[in-house]
């Protein structure tokens, strides 16, 4: 069985890590494409990349229930078809209507994908084992999404439609190629995860047996401040500080983009040894500690006027702690989910932390953008780094409320016992007098 799931779950990852790398491709330039290739305007282009929020905050609040009641795999299937055809319909269409349409295709099945595929991850591994198989995930997320930026970057020619139908037509082959592998996975009969709620919790509503359960609702609000404070801040607000109070130029933007992915990628492994063993909760809170440092840093490239390299530097440093903090979370948070929800509920939880999290990135990006626009910089960084602070409390207080299994369950896991060497297998049992 051990060698069945562990064989599920290495195809579930390269087909995530191929969906990744396509989907690489075409996130950096939707935008441009829609607004200046397809001429269709800012407008329209703000309109579907809203679409692609909007889509999955209206689907993820029945992915759980599907996913519990039908099972991941089949859930995940129709989320590559959607995403697919969405893709595709992006590529193709001429239009504004075509492409709003599309872009809810695409923003759904991606919506839908998400809690799937971790939930399959939840099936195909152990209490022990899963913390190595979420920042697996990550790493090759993020690995497969910088290599297709940087690839589709030196395809895409914004006087040539047709480079960008190319871009759009490998992102949807690569959905398609993520459902054929895990079409083909073979999942076990049942999740390794204890049932912590008591039965019955169907009968009286998944949602209600969710928010009747503290830890998974303090989860929830720490998880909305993680995303709210680092990725609803990315390609908003932090964004727009650096390029207007730190004035660097957007092609250093890019660099430091690029400093966070190779932060991950280069500490992933490194971190993951250094955290697994430890209680969930410090991991978490010293997260916090490691992203108000981060902000701290990007409020003072604001101030350094007279050395825009030192300026730089600190803004650079900033998207690398940031890495440096999500290589920390992913073993971490996504695990975490999964041992706090009952086994016929690990479809509901996951969706739940995944529509937290879409929220997060729907209200983080317009609150920065405000702020910033609006000069308000100095408040702006006093509530992100308020933010980062919370996370830290936060965190602490749920590891109150965990039990010693949940917060670490390396340390709560019985030991493996030694292997019997070959002479000891043919030695004959002697028995003690």
């Amino acid at each position: 069985m051990t060698t069945a799931m562990g064989a599920a779950l290495r195809r579930i990852q390269l087909g995530n890590a191929l969906s990744a790398f396509g989907n690489g491709f075409t996130v950096p330039y939707l935008y441009v494409y829609v607004a200046k290739v397809r001429d269709l305007g800012a407008s329209t282009a703000g309109v579907a990349l809203a679409m692609l929020a909007v889509s999955a905050l209206i689907v993820l609040p029945l992915t759980g229930r599907a996913i519990d009641r039908r099972g991941p795999l089949p859930v995940a299937v129709i989320g590559t078809v959607s995403a697919a055809v969405g893709a595709m319909g992006l590529g193709l269409s001429a239009t504004e209507p075509l492409v709003i349409a599309s872009a809810v295709a695409l923003g759904a099945g991606i919506a839908v994908i998400q809690p799937a595929l971790a939930t399959m991850i939840v099936w195909c591994s152990t209490t022990v084992t899963r913390s190595r198989a979420f920042a697996t995930q990550f790493f090759l997320n993020n690995l497969g999404l910088g290599v297709g930026g940087l690839v589709g970057g030196l395809l895409v020619d914004e006087a040539h439609a047709s480079s960008f139908v190319r871009l759009f037509a490998i992102e949807a082959v690569m959905f398609l190629v993520l459902g054929a592998a895990i079409a083909t996975v073979r999942l076990p009969r049942a999740p390794k995860v204890e049932d912590t709620v008591p039965t019955g919790e169907r009968a009286k509503g998944a949602w209600r047996t969710l928010f009747a359960d503290r830890r998974m609702v303090w989860l929830c609000v720490l998880g909305f401040v993680l995303f709210f404070a680092c990725y609803g801040q990315f390609e908003s607000g932090l964004a727009a500080y650096a390029t207007e109070v730190t004035r660097i130029a957007p092609a250093t933007l890019g660099v430091a983009l690029a400093a966070n992915t190779a932060a991950i990628v280069a500490a992933q492994f490194v971190v993951l040894k250094l955290v697994e063993r430890r209680r969930r909760s410090r991991v978490m809170a010293l997260v916090g500690v490691i992203w108000t440092v981060a902000w701290l840093a990007a409020g003072a490239s604001g101030l350094v006027h007279g050395s825009q390299v030192v300026a730089t530097t600190l803004l650079i440093s900033t998207y690398a702690l940031f890495g440096i903090g999500e290589s920390m979370l992913s073993p971490t948070v996504a695990p975490l989910v999964a041992d706090l929800a009952p086994v016929s509920l690990i479809g509901q939880y996951n969706s739940a932390f995944a529509l937290v999290k879409q929220l997060a990135l729907a209200i983080g990006p317009a609150v920065g953008a405000l702020m910033v626009g609006h000069g308000m910089y100095a408040t702006y960084i006093g509530m992100v780094v308020l933010c980062a602070l919370g996370i830290t409390v936060l965190s602490l207080r749920l590891g109150r409320l965990l039990s010693p299994a949940q917060d670490n369950p390396h340390r709560s896991a019985p030991p493996v016992p030694a292997a019997r060497t070959e002479a000891e297998a043919v030695e004959p049992a002697v028995a003690t007098v």
